[in-house]
């Protein structure tokens, strides 16, 4: 088995160099080191839970810090840290279950007294005291029933110490049986999101309707695929999403699934949106308050979609949402990619002349890969469990995260846009 922190270190690096493409890869990536971390994590016998934790968030700070643009890293690092606690809390109440607090039928210290007919005096009246007495918090914590405490005649006192050992050996076990489990549903909602998101296809595209998309993202591709597969005839504008053009690369995988695909340029979006029927987009993360993180040019199509009242949805499963609001100091909402990809440096090589101005060059560039689109621009979000509106997020994203563990994600003090 391979040692976790060769693991973690090299998912750091990949991270760190960027060598990881898109966001659904991030988040399985990092769903599958956690488990391994959980696997080969020794835990005390008390306060299993909290070690699990500990370790957890060790490695999630890590990841974080390697890559805090990539917001579905720290987003499958709480969900993680949601589901030890979830399991903890599940595994306290079976126990107290076992212990028969919470159920409709409450012993009596009568039927407490039968349970112990034939036993010494002393056992008796112990076992009488235990009855009248509520079981400590350790004791209910352990999984350790009252009986337990009172020695049984024909047990020696070597013999309940060992069983005493076996059920906190046992509780242990089951916790990251269970957590692990959990994680392995997490992997594979992952996995097979798109293909969810994708069956709700049909209710949303229409015969002979216009969409509009930018840039590409397997999501929408598999989302308009499954429209097509189900006989919905209708032509797709595809804004090619310079610098990088992956519009192009969407155009030619649609083309070749049978779909009719116009590219236009990103400055013609305004003047071909009265033709749209929807706009149909994918995100890089979905904010607590419904806005959204997209690659660049986004906003200006969301501000072209509203101006025609054309509605503008959004597509994208739910390991991208993420427990963070936009003005939280830990959200770094940009990065600036490499100027080369926007001028070739031997054609402009004359307007950086680093003799002048003290050697700074006259030429600067920006490179942006991420727009910031309001919540008030999106008129639906469909994710693997259905639509939602805006306004409805942060309640869907209070169900996958616990308020205690978005404290992992780190605070940056570098320049955000």
């Amino acid at each position: 088995m391979p040692d976790v922190h060769e693991l973690v270190n090299d998912l750091v690096l990949k991270l760190k160099r960027r060598r990881i493409e898109g966001s659904h890869a991030c988040a399985k990536l990092t769903a599958e080191l956690l488990r391994q971390v959980i696997s080969q994590q020794r835990v005390p016998h008390t306060n299993q839970a909290a070690a699990l934790i500990d370790a957890v968030k060790s490695v999630g700070e890590k990841l974080i810090s390697a890559n805090s643009v990539e917001l579905a890293v720290g987003n499958i690092v709480s969900r993680v840290l949601h589901i030890i606690r979830e399991e903890d809390v599940s595994l306290t109440s079976s126990a107290l279950e076992g212990l028969g607090f919470g159920s409709d039928d409450e012993e009596t210290l009568a039927d407490r007294e039968e349970q112990h007919l034939g036993a010494s005096p002393a056992v008796a009246a112990a076992a009488a005291r235990s009855a009248l007495r509520a079981p400590s918090l350790h004791t209910l914590l352990e999984g350790i029933p009252d009986s337990a405490t009172v020695p049984h005649p024909s047990s020696s006192g070597g013999d309940s110490e060992g069983r005493s050992r076996s059920d906190k050996s046992l509780r242990t076990r089951r916790l990251k049986h269970a957590v692990i489990e959990a994680i392995n549903e997490l992997i594979s909602d992952i996995d097979t999101c798109c293909e969810q998101i994708s069956e709700l296809a049909v209710e949303h595209i229409h015969q002979n309707e216009v969409i509009l998309t930018l840039g590409r993202s397997r999501t929408v591709k598999e989302f308009l695929c499954a429209a097509k597969e189900k006989n919905r005839s209708y032509r797709v504008f595809v804004a090619e999403g310079a610098p990088r053009y992956q519009g192009h690369v969407l155009a030619k995988e649609l083309v070749a699934k049978g779909l009719e695909a116009t590219v236009i340029t990103d400055s013609a979006v305004f003047a071909m949106i009265s033709r749209v029927n929807m706009v149909i987009v994918g995100a890089h993360a979905i904010m607590a308050n419904g806005g959204i993180m997209a690659p660049v040019g986004l906003n200006m199509v969301a501000l072209a979609a509203q101006k025609h009242a054309v509605p503008f949805v959004v597509v994208a499963g739910s390991h991208k949402m993420c427990p963070l609001y936009p003005h939280n100091p830990e959200v770094l909402l940009n990065e600036m990619r490499s100027p080369s990809e926007l001028l070739d440096f031997g054609e402009f090589s004359d307007c950086m002349d680093f003799g002048s101005r003290n050697g700074a060059p006259l030429l600067h560039v920006i490179n942006p890969a991420f727009d910031y689109v309001p919540p008030n621009l999106v008129s639906l979000f469909i994710t693997e469990t259905g639509g939602y509106n805006p306004s409805y997020m942060y309640r869907l994203i209070a169900d996958y995260y616990s308020a205690h563990d978005v404290i992992v994600q780190q605070r940056r003090s570098g320049s955000g846009i």
